[in-house]
């Protein structure tokens, strides 16, 4: 199965990714891991890319497919993938389209109002990347991840100005891809998010339960 899940920054792709990956048997590549791991290890591509990330912006589509098609040629043979933050812009699709074919979108719909309020308050694991939530999703032990015992930081973007700007960026560029796919008739799933201390288990059954439907899970 080869998908993208869709979404405005904070509305869970990383979370319900990381969760879906064991049950789906796929590769999760994450574009926005890959560009901060870079910056943060100072490689010669967190160099390219390190003003675009800390500024919200959208990195040069050269970067990106250079990246991604490096990532591709990296799975194994028959197993599928979930791209998150790729592609976010029509010209991004139309070179995806000839690499790899899609099966289905995973689009997550979230208010502007609870993604601010969702990112303010994230954590992330420094060690396994797993997301938590001050006010919702807590880890058992303050700043520590319970899954490895790594310690939990606040990604320097998830401040409100930061994050209005990437709203504003995705809505202008990003979201015409979901006519995109549409007309191409690419099959959605839409998972809706209607208050910020909604758990991600039950939505990741009922996504689960929809690309059952499908044939593709």
């Amino acid at each position: 199965m080869n998908a993208i899940i869709f979404g405005a920054p904070g509305a869970g792709k990383g979370t319900y990714s990381t969760r879906m990956q064991n049950q789906l048997g796929v590769e999760v590549i994450a574009m926005g891991d890959i560009f901060r791991e870079s910056v943060k290890q100072n490689t010669e591509l967190g160099k390219k890319v390190k003003s675009y990330v800390e500024r919200g912006a959208l990195v040069p589509d050269d970067v990106v497919v250079e990246v991604l098609k490096d990532k591709l040629a990296k799975i194994p043979q028959g197993k599928g993938f979930l791209l998150d933050g790729f592609p976010r812009t029509i010209s991004q699709a139309n070179t995806l389209e000839k690499i790899a074919k899609i099966d289905v979108i995973l689009q997550l719909d979230v208010s502007d109002q609870i993604i601010i309020e969702r990112l303010t308050s994230r954590r992330i694991c420094k060690n396994c990347g797993t997301v938590y939530n001050v006010r919702f999703l807590k880890p058992k032990a303050d700043g520590i991840c319970d899954k490895c015992g790594g310690q939990l930081y606040q990604r320097a973007d998830d401040n409100e100005e930061v994050i209005k700007n990437r709203l504003q960026v995705y809505k202008t560029q990003t979201e015409p891809l979901i006519e995109y796919y549409h007309k191409r008739g690419v099959p959605f799933i839409v998972n809706v998010t209607k208050s910020i201390d909604q758990p991600p288990e039950p939505m990741v059954d009922y996504m689960m339960a929809e690309l059952k439907k499908l044939g593709l899970a």
